[in-house]
Parts: structure tokens; sequence; C-alpha cells
């Protein structure tokens, strides 16, 4: 094999960088159940390094946000009715 038959099968950098991944190419947002579960995991401490890079790759903090607030609203409430019930139960 001769040298132009090397360069001729190897890529050019122009055909390299549009097969390459664009970082400005738009990814399709996650759906609610994805941020729910991702904002669950992450509560519990068992959010994989592939869900998280996913979340800061195609997420908005401003739904995490909100989705972390409503999840510790809900989970004050929860605890606040569970110790009424068991208050109850002792008296």
């Amino acid at each position: 094999m001769n040298d132009e038959e090397k360069n001729s099968t190897a890529p050019s950098t122009e055909e390299q960088m549009t097969h390459a991944d664009n970082p400005d190419e738009e990814l399709p947002p996650l759906t609610l159940w994805q941020m729910i579960g991702s904002a669950l995991s992450a509560a519990v401490g068992v959010q994989s390094s592939k869900n998280r890079e996913r979340d800061f790759a195609r997420g908005k903090a401003s739904h995490f946000i909100m989705i972390g607030v409503g999840f510790t609203a809900i989970f004050v409430v929860l605890m606040a009715l569970l110790v009424r019930f068991i208050l109850s139960q002792v008296t």
C-alpha cells in the first residue's frame, strides 16, 4: 500500500469534525418521569453517573429545583401526618 492509499482511507480533519458530536446540537428535553426519577434517586443517594450526566446535558436547573421543592414539601407533610398518627395512637 502506497502513501496515497493510506491517506485516502483516513478521514480528513474536516470529515472528522462533521462526524463528531456537535455540542450545539439540540438534545430532547427530559420527560417529567425522568426528572422525578432523577430527583428521587438523588434524594436517596443512588443516582448513577450516567443519569447525572444526562440530567446536566438535557435538563433545566429550574425544573429540578421545582421538583426538589415539591418533593421536600410532600416529604415534610407526610412525616408530619405520620407523627400525628403515631401520637394519636399512643394517647
